[in-house]
């Protein structure tokens, strides 16, 4: 259990070798702190806080920083991983990886080539975004997995 000090408690300023970086834990949020910190660095990946290339503090370095155990970052950071959103380079440290811009342009041309199907037998959008939302709601198909 985090004491109430954690609160509030902010990874500010550069995030390794560079780009900024902020991370806000609030211990009496019902979100684990793992999923706080991992959804807030895939936000900043996403929207280009953190730019590719960036190195992120190491896992002590993070968990100290924000008052968390070391299991805890460790698992934000597995997650991160696992979603081709960072990259760990042994010893090096953990980078912003490439791969998360590519699976990104992946997803655009999925949803390019999708529109065209839904055009070409006449749905109209609005059933198009259900059917999409019906879709992501049911998880991945085993052959997407």
């Amino acid at each position: 259990m985090h004491d109430p000090r954690s609160v509030g408690r902010r990874r500010d300023g550069p995030a390794g070798d560079g780009g900024p970086m902020m991370v806000v834990i609030d211990s009496s949020s019902p979100v684990p702190p793992f999923e706080q910190l991992r959804s807030q660095l895939a936000k900043q990946i996403q929207d280009h806080t953190l730019v590719v290339g960036t190195r992120l503090p190491t896992v002590r370095r993070m968990a100290a920083d924000l008052g968390l155990a070391v299991n805890t970052v460790g698992r934000a950071y597995r997650e991160l991983e696992e979603a081709g959103l960072i990259e760990t380079r042994g010893r090096n440290g953990s980078f912003v990886s490439a791969a998360g811009e590519q699976a990104r342009e992946r997803a655009r041309r999925a949803a390019a080539d999708y529109a065209a199907v839904i055009a070409s037998v006449g749905i109209d959008a609005a059933e198009a975004i259900r059917i999409v939302r019906a879709a992501l709601a049911s998880g991945p198909t085993p052959s997407h997995q």
